[in-house]
């Protein structure tokens, strides 16, 4: 059976809540490091190549499910938290994508062949070469492949909201994974426990979609032991803008046809505009309300070909010491 991002623990897809403690105890074993965001903050440049990088994976894994372009996302920033930013070839921001996405293919047994996710034209590679990188990957993430993430905390955190009409318990779990989906390129949400993602992409959407029932689930979520209450408040905070009506996330950019989030994105639009009112609610540390107005959104040989050119394997090993 596949990796199930929701319940990463287990071979099954049915969430198991004795699992549930494992899952907060070792979540910062599968986030970067505090030095990749700082680095990140700090200089353009990596910060264009972590953008790059993320642009690469979309494109080459447009024609899978959007929860293995996320998991291509979590190894690839996992990856360059541990081994550092290398120099911005052209050719490294495929090949690391490629890996990426291999592997979340592989982890979620999805079929597909290599040509699958080598995207139109440009650097071409054969699999030799994908298997070095996904070695090298391996090594950096110490083969911690089932990644937690914050939909794997999703379902536990609904559960003490316990909202009683099936539909309406959908709607609020599809729209905080949309937001889940598009707060993985916000560089400002990386410092965050994946717990605290799924807390405050769930506070978010309960306030579009159920504002009347807004403080019921935040006292819910605030009150779980789990739960850092000024951390959540930073994080609910950091989410606002990217959660904001009309931001569109890189999966919506590169992709040319309905996904379950632009399904969303149309699903939800009215509800949006009919609940939010134009505001958005900030959680204060005293557990008040603060009102702002809504802001406007922002081989030995190994080759690879591109335009008759050829990369030789000395060239891709001084990359790969790079990178390690």
């Amino acid at each position: 059976m596949d990796f199930n991002l929701e319940n990463p623990l287990t071979n099954s897809h049915e969430l198991h809540f004795d699992t549930t403690p494992s899952l907060f105890l070792i979540e910062s074993d599968h986030m970067p490091s505090k030095n990749y965001l700082k680095t990140l903050k700090e200089i353009d440049f990596d910060v264009s190549f972590r953008r790059e990088a993320i642009s690469s994976v979309l494109r080459v894994s447009c024609n899978f499910d959007p929860s293995l372009s996320y998991l291509a996302v979590n190894y690839l920033d996992r990856f360059l938290s541990s081994q550092g930013i290398p120099q911005p070839k052209p050719w490294v921001f495929k090949l690391l994508a490629v890996a990426c996405v291999s592997l979340a293919a592989k982890m979620k047994e999805a079929e597909f062949y290599v040509t699958d996710i080598q995207g139109d034209g440009g650097f071409v590679f054969d699999p030799q070469t994908i298997q070095k990188m996904e070695v090298l990957i391996l090594g950096a993430l110490n083969w911690r492949m089932r990644s937690i993430t914050p939909f794997s905390f999703i379902s536990f955190f609904i559960s003490l909201f316990k909202p009683k009409d099936p539909p309406l318990r959908q709607a609020l779990k599809a729209r905080a994974c949309e937001i889940i989906f598009k707060a993985q390129n916000d560089i400002n949400l990386l410092e965050f426990r994946p717990s605290l993602t799924a807390a405050s992409a769930l506070l978010y959407a309960c306030h579009e979609l159920f504002p009347m029932q807004f403080l019921c689930f935040r006292k819910a979520i605030s009150i779980c032991s789990y739960v850092n209450k000024e951390n959540l408040l930073q994080c609910y905070n950091a989410m606002q803008e990217t959660a904001m009506d009309g931001y569109k996330s890189q999966f919506d950019m590169v992709s040319s046809s309905d996904t379950p989030v632009n399904v969303l994105d149309r699903h939800f639009s009215s509800s949006e505009s009919e609940n939010t009112n134009g505001t958005v609610v900030m959680i204060s540390s005293n557990g008040s309300n603060k009102t702002w107005p809504e802001k406007g959104i922002k081989r030995r040989k190994i080759s690879a070909l591109c335009n008759n050119q050829t990369v030789q394997f000395s060239a891709f090993s001084d990359a790969t010491t790079m990178l390690m």
